[in-house]
């Protein structure tokens, strides 16, 4: 060992580096057997500090020192355990404090940045040591300076802080009072590293930067935290986020000094509550956080509760205001998310907490701003509960800052509350979890709400959340929620029995819908919860206030206000039905007041202006919505008189455009669906009825051929409907004329062009399955005729439209033809098979209709009229698998298509009433004469099967056959057709043998001629 030593002095006898290296691991082994080894090598490394300047054999001396000394101060350290005598101790600090001022003296002015990292390292180890002895202390204060500038030099953050962590564990450990300035200009350094925004710090960084705040904190308390507090009031945005950071951290910490201080620095922060920046917004939030986590009762100076909040609503309307950038959008929602994860996190059993929240959350339910946060302020009030720390408090327990802030704004009513959260509850647009944390906050709220309701709440709102949690599944859409939701609001009243409290809610409601802007969804839940609230009051003329209250309020021009004015009323009629339609009778007299008389001109302008023709129509509407919700006994009582009176005076008075027109018949429908429901007993007044079907058939006729997309036909149809099943029915020409109104509105129009500019429309879906309702409402009307007429039905509405050139007008007459088979065969009239012939003639060609919908119902058709023939014959039906040959239809081969319609001809002939033949060549006649491309083929195939299955059964009708057949060689088209003509020749000259060619056609056509057609 000595001679290792010895080679540390000779310069170039061996590798200094092995030297050190060796000499390293001896002394991990032997040191505390050999202190003469340990003060003679440090003795050693002096001489090899002062010729090494830098690079490798620099840094493995720093190495060597550092791990030597780490060594050296354990045992130093161990006390009176320590191995080593007092004068041996006293020289190993003294060949120390002589190493120390070499390195000081020769690397000071290393450049390269591992050399000052590995002297900085070794310098903080040996000031570490020298700590421990009072008589060197003087000398490591007066070059701890030296120790801070080296310190600013590295680059490497993290490192270069852990060696100064080295030397501050050390003082902590002594004794000694740092100088102040010495003190400041340490943390000042790390300070000016954890704040300097042009690096960017890693997390490890940041945490070792933190760490060594903290342990000077420790070591000089009231000093660190006066400095921080001075940095919050910086120009420079970084200092004051990261003295914000450097705070919570030490109130994170919890030191029993930093617990003391914890108020001071509250207060500080809480001047930086108006800064603009964001970063230093955010910085706030998450002290916040920290000193929640910490000492709840240190917040007392500063509602920090409400600066949470505060912030939600800052950052809700800068994002509303819509003039910030995408990088500023996102940075205010994730303060948004951070203020609701704040207090989602909080734990209520931090001493303090509960006093801090409780009742404060309640200032934060209610505001529409803090909507948002009624999610973590739920879980809060949940925590609360379940701890039993929501009992009533004394007004003599709370703090003043919240006494002051409760009676500062309106006060906080128990109907307020529930209003609030039941439009959060209700809007469609909030998500299922807010929802939810609104039904949570009324079921732990409900003593603070009304006493009664506690066990019905219990019972029924984990219900109502089960419902939200498979929303998707167990209602498709809002509307099914809303009506469970003010079911349980209806409940919940009726559970009271508190008059005074109900009219209390309604005026809570009617202030909230007052005041929320039209087309929201919270103003349309508004509109139904006060008027179910209203229909549990049982104060007739506070219900008549508020009810014409927002009948002036509401603004019919908006959809939105219309539709909601009408839920209002009918929920408001539940229980006070007479009262509702009393106060729109009033209403309605008012609005059609002067019509006929003398009134001011400002007064007529009123009347005359957009808006109240918008509410005339919204009260039509109205009425026939309280038609479909009254009892048999209010309909009877008050519906001819009242409901269709005003109606009709509405409508009398109204400018008679789209809109009125519209809800007129919409009325009608609905009334008469309600009236329909009483009983089959119940007669409906028939001059009454007269006016009714005056009024719709005049509508028919004045938009028959008028605006091509308009709905009102088709809506027409659908009153129709309904009107036609009030006793007493009407007769038979005026039914018949009736339904042929509608077949030209409905069947016969639009025409193929129209449909083509309908279907590229925007209104196209809502149209085609308002056309399709119509469809199957003609359809139902003809059903209605059937009792007393059939022949009309096939022969002049249904043949017309399915020869037509429109493929749209034949699909819908087979629509309507499908609907009067169906209708036949379900009541047994057999008598539809009085056109068993025409119907199969005209049937025959739309197998190959160029629709595949017109194909199908082609088939559904002819199979019904099978069965009806089946039975009327009490026969077997005898049909095959007609289903199966659908498929045929739809392939894109025509040729699959023509093989297919032969193939169910077949089945169809099989019993086919020959006495029907002259209508079945009639039909195909017809086909021949105005169908064109596939439907020509195919009538051409049925005909032709027709007659080889039958050409020689019907001897009787072959004049007429042949008269009929002639007539075809007239039409302009008949090259189309011609083929088939001549094959039907041939087969009827072989069936019949005394028939020749000669009697079917003229002598210009030659026997040849025909001959070759047919083949």
């Amino acid at each position: 060992m000595a001679e290792l030593q010895g080679h540390l002095k000779a310069v170039g006898e061996m590798s200094k580096e092995f030297v050190l290296v060796t000499l390293s691991k001896l002394f991990s082994s032997y040191a505390p057997q050999c202190i003469s080894f340990v003060w003679l090598m440090l003795a050693g490394l002096r001489s090899v500090v002062g010729w090494v300047r830098g690079g490798r054999t620099l840094r493995i001396a720093c190495a060597v020192v550092k791990q030597w000394l780490e060594g050296v101060k354990v045992h130093l350290g161990s006390g009176k355990q320590c191995p080593w005598p007092a004068t041996e101790i006293e020289q190993i600090y003294k060949n120390l404090s002589q190493l120390f001022c070499s390195v000081l003296g020769n690397w000071q002015d290393c450049q390269e940045e591992e050399d000052k990292q590995a002297v900085l390292e070794a310098v903080a180890t040996m000031m570490a040591v020298l700590l421990q002895e009072a008589l060197h202390r003087e000398h490591v204060w007066e070059q701890l300076l030296w120790l801070v500038r080296l310190y600013q030099k590295v680059q490497d953050t993290c490192r270069g802080t852990k060696s100064l962590s080295i030397f501050l564990e050390a003082l902590e450990g002594v004794q000694s009072v740092i100088p102040k300035d010495k003190f400041l200009a340490i943390t000042s350094a790390v300070f000016y590293q954890l704040s300097d925004d042009t690096k960017e710090h890693s997390e490890a960084d940041r945490a070792e930067l933190t760490h060594c705040i903290l342990l000077q904190a420790r070591i000089c308390p009231e000093e660190t935290v006066l400095f921080l507090q001075s940095q919050l009031g910086a120009d420079r945005e970084a200092g004051c986020v990261a003295a914000l950071g450097l705070l919570g951290a030490l109130a994170r910490s919890d030191e029993p000094v930093m617990s003391k201080k914890l108020p001071q620095v509250v207060e500080a922060v809480q001047c930086l509550c108006s800064d603009p920046r964001t970063q230093v917004r955010r910085a706030i939030l998450h002290f916040i956080e920290d000193v929640l986590s910490a000492n709840a009762r240190s917040c007392s100076a500063w509602d920090v509760v409400g600066h949470i909040f505060s912030e939600f609503s800052r950052s809700t309307g800068r994002r509303a205001a819509g003039d910030l950038s995408a990088q500023e959008a996102r940075e205010e929602g994730a303060l948004q998310e951070l203020c609701m994860d704040i207090l989602g996190s909080l734990d209520v059993s931090v001493r303090g907490m509960t006093k801090l929240l409780w009742p404060r959350l309640l200032l934060y339910v209610v505001p529409a701003q803090y909507t948002g946060m009624l999610i973590p302020v739920s879980r809060c009030v949940q925590a609360l509960a379940e701890r039993g720390d929501l009992m009533v408090r004394e007004v003599e327990e709370l703090d003043a800052h919240f006494l002051s802030s409760m009676f500062q704004g309106p006060l906080l009513t128990p109907q307020t509350l529930l209003a609030r959260l039941l439009v959060v509850a209700g809007s469609p647009f909030a998500g299922s979890e807010l929802q939810a944390a609104a039904l949570l906050l009324m079921q732990n709220l409900h003593s603070r709400i009304h006493r009664a309701v506690g066990a019905m709440w219990a019972a029924e709102i984990p219900l109502l959340l089960q419902c939200l949690q498979g929303k998707d599944e167990s209602f498709p859409d809002s509307a099914e929620w809303e009506q469970r939701l003010l079911k349980f609001l209806r409940a919940s009243l009726d559970t009271m029995e508190d008059e005074a409290w109900t009219k209390g809610l309604s005026c809570e409601l009617s202030r909230w819908l007052s005041s929320s802007p039209s087309g929201s969804g919270e103003k349309s839940f508004l509109y139904k919860a006060l008027g179910t609230v209203l229909g549990a009051c049982k104060e007739v003329l506070h219900v008549q206030e508020k009810l014409l209250q927002h009948l002036e309020e509401a603004n019919a021009e908006e959809p939105s206000e219309a539709q909601g004015m009408i839920s209002f009323l009918s929920h408001a009629a539940e229980s006070n039905f007479h009262t509702v339609l009393d106060t729109l009778t009033v209403f309605a007299s008012r609005l059609c007041k002067g019509q006929k008389g003398r009134i001011s001109r400002r007064k007529k302008m009123e009347l005359d202006s957009r808006r109240a023709h918008a509410t005339r129509s919204a009260l039509i509407l109205a009425h026939g919505s309280l038609a479909l919700r009254a009892s048999k006994e209010q309909l009877l009582a008050r519906l001819e008189g009242d409901i269709v009176g005003n109606i009709l005076l509405l409508y009398s008075c109204s400018c008679r455009d789209l809109q009125n027109t519209l809800a007129l018949v919409q009325s009608i429908t609905d009334f008469s669906s309600a009236f329909q429901a009483v009983g089959d007993s119940v007669c409906f007044n028939p001059s009454l009825k007269g006016k009714l079907l005056e009024i719709l058939t005049d509508l028919l006729k004045k938009y028959y051929l008028g605006t091509p997309v308009s709905p009102v036909p088709l809506k027409v149809v659908l009153a129709l409907e309904q009107l036609s099943k009030l006793k007493p029915s009407l007769g038979t020409k005026d039914m018949c004329d009736m339904l042929s109104l509608c077949c030209k509105n409905v069947v016969l129009h639009p025409s193929a062009e129209m449909m083509l500019k309908i279907k590229k429309s925007q209104q196209a879906a809502q149209y085609l399955q308002l056309l399709q309702t119509s469809l199957k409402a003609l359809g139902r009307l003809m059903v209605v005729l059937l009792e007393t007429e059939t022949s009309g039905l096939f022969q002049n509405i249904v043949h017309r439209s399915m020869t037509s050139d429109n493929m749209w007008e034949r699909k819908r007459a087979l629509q309507i033809c499908s609907q009067l088979l169906a209708a036949c065969e379900e009541h047994g009239r057999g008598d539809a098979c009085k056109h068993f012939g025409s119907l199969v003639g005209l049937l025959a060609p739309l197998t190959c209709d160029p629709m595949p919908t017109s194909r199908q119902l082609a088939v559904t058709c002819l199979s019904s009229l099978l069965r009806i023939q089946a039975k009327a014959t009490n026969g077997v039906i005898k049909m095959g698998d007609i289903g199966s040959l659908c498929e045929g239809l739809n392939d894109r081969s025509t040729v699959c298509q023509l093989q297919t319609s032969s193939k169910i001809a077949r089945i169809v002939y099989r019993d086919f009433p020959l006495e029907d033949t002259i209508d079945f060549m009639m039909a195909i006649k017809d086909a021949f004469r105005k169908a064109k491309g596939m439907r020509v083929r195919a009538a051409g195939r049925w005909m032709i099967t027709f007659l080889q299955m039958y050409g020689k059964d019907i001897c009787r009708d072959v004049p007429l056959t042949n008269y009929i057949l002639r007539s075809c060689t007239s039409s302009p088209q008949h090259s189309t057709f011609m083929p088939f003509l001549s094959q039907a020749v041939v087969i009827l000259t072989r069936c019949q043998a005394d028939i020749t060619t000669d009697s079917f056609f003229p002598a210009a056509w030659s026997p040849q001629t025909v001959r070759h057609g047919g083949e």
